[in-house]
């Protein structure tokens, strides 16, 4: 078996970006990234993407900084699922973090789906610890194009960074 190593890079998420991220969700999500597009061009949150030489976003996610002073908020983290569970993931998080601390700031946050252990255990293996849950919920895009609410229990995680 050969393995094959793949040089990433991260990025601001672009506009453009957003045509080759079908893998990320629905339509009615995209719609919802490009608006944080636009809170990303007034500071407000980066919104990364990471990619390997062919400069096509192959994970993305985005820190909030308006959600709690002095921390920056973690969310919509997403690896394109064909190339989860190679590392991805850690490169993503870890790039966010060097972001937050570009900042001057020294914590970063999230929030996990409880029924989502695989996510949980990537982010404690990173150092985040749990310290409290609560309910989130959102609307979704079901297959026939309909919208829904979809609501969740989600543990909070905090990770103290150097």
């Amino acid at each position: 078996m050969t393995d094959v190593v793949l040089k990433l890079s991260a990025r601001d998420l672009l506009h453009a970006d957003l045509a080759s991220c079908g893998w990320a969700g629905s339509a009615h999500h995209l719609a919802g990234v490009a608006r944080q597009l636009e809170r990303a061009r007034l500071g407000e949150v980066d919104y990364l993407a990471v990619c390997p030489a062919t400069d096509i976003p192959v994970a993305k996610g985005g820190v909030d900084y308006q959600v709690k002073e002095g921390v920056g908020t973690l969310w919509q983290l997403a690896v394109q699922p064909a190339l989860q569970s190679c590392g991805i993931g850690t490169f993503l998080v870890q790039a966010a973090e060097l972001r937050i601390r570009n900042r001057g700031l020294r914590h970063a946050e999230l929030g996990v789906e409880e029924n989502n252990p695989r996510a949980r255990a990537l982010y404690e293996r990173l150092g985040y610890v749990a310290y409290d849950r609560q309910p989130d919920s959102w609307e979704e895009q079901a297959p026939d194009g309909t919208l829904r609410r979809y609501e969740t229990m989600c543990t909070l995680l905090r990770k103290d960074l150097p």
